[in-house]
């Protein structure tokens, strides 16, 4: 049997982007039962890509029951939906083989990944007191993507003047806006810029220096679409809610290689059900971005574990 229900998490606090304000996760959360065993994965339905949590709920429940993660892949778009069931049957898989995920997809054991820590998009001295409140972690994920961005771009260096620094924009720039903010990019010491133009509109890096590298997040889902990234993009941001589950990614980042782009693995604002399978496509990656269960009021029975600069493995008791 093949179900799924929606959750609902606070969050400890508001998170902004370019494009609007969250204060919980609504997730979908898919478990597939046989044979006396329980298999789970989350998915978290994203209207940016024209999902509803409503439509994925409908969606897992048309699907057969004794379906298989192989048949999934034809019967599923890539997507949240997709994500949830994928994941649940790695899970499953797992527990009736008796051995952990990374084994039975021929991974290597996980290790601690380091991950960059997000800032919200506030007013630069809220964005300063942010990040010299996390000062001490390795990477800092600046969130972007208005015309006014270079106060607070500034005030987050003040704040952590010794912290690696990566920015999203959330396509929140335009080609004029981007060509200006590069050279302070540099100066300030960013080393990746993240989606900076609109998916869609982004055909212009392909034509304007590109003085760091540069990730498609927005305009990066499955393997297949990867070939047309290349010209444009330097990086991309592998999600299992975009690819569609964990065999998706890992296929992704195969293909990623293959065509030269550096890897980053994000997620979006999840419980730690979300991050137990990302963490094996991160194993190896040149940035990650895992932080989304550390902005949650609550999480999971059995979360993974933080440090200051890291994101444990998770733990079999929740995931794989």
């Amino acid at each position: 049997m093949i179900s799924a229900e929606a959750e609902t998490f606070r969050l400890a606090h508001a998170f902004t982007i370019s494009r609007g304000t969250k204060t919980e996760a609504r997730v979908v959360t898919a478990t597939v039962a046989r044979a006396g065993r329980l298999g789970r994965g989350e998915g978290v339905p994203y209207p940016r890509y024209g999902e509803t949590v409503e439509d994925a709920l409908a969606a897992i429940a048309a699907l057969p029951p004794d379906l298989t993660r192989a048949d999934l892949q034809a019967a599923m778009p890539p997507g949240a939906a997709r994500n949830a069931v994928d994941c649940a049957l790695w899970d499953l898989e797992a527990k009736m083989a008796g051995v952990p995920v990374w084994r039975l997809a021929g991974l290597a054991p996980p290790l601690p990944v380091e991950i960059a820590f997000t800032l919200s998009l506030d007013t630069p001295q809220n964005m300063r007191l942010a990040a010299a409140r996390n000062a001490h972690r390795a990477v800092l994920k600046v969130k972007l993507g208005t015309p006014d961005d270079m106060p607070r771009l500034e005030a987050v260096r003040q704040g952590a003047p010794g912290v690696r620094l990566i920015v999203d924009a959330n396509e929140g720039w335009t080609p004029e806006i981007y060509t200006d903010l590069a050279p302070h990019l540099l100066r300030l010491g960013v080393e990746m810029v993240e989606q900076p133009l609109p998916q869609g509109a982004d055909g212009m890096l392909a034509e304007i220096a590109r003085p760091l590298p540069v990730c498609a997040d927005e305009s990066a889902h499955d393997a297949a679409a990867l070939a047309g990234l290349l010209g444009k993009y330097d990086v991309v941001n592998l999600k299992l809610d975009k690819t569609g589950g964990l065999t998706e990614a890992l296929r992704a980042r195969e293909e990623a290689r293959r065509l030269g782009f550096r890897v980053m693995v994000g997620c979006m604002i999840s419980t730690s059900l979300s991050m137990a399978p990302a963490i094996l496509v991160a194993q190896g990656a040149d940035w990650s971005d895992l932080d989304g269960p550390t902005d949650m009021a609550q999480d999971r029975a059995h979360p993974v574990v933080y440090d200051d600069r890291h994101i444990h493995p998770a733990s079999p008791l929740l995931w794989g």
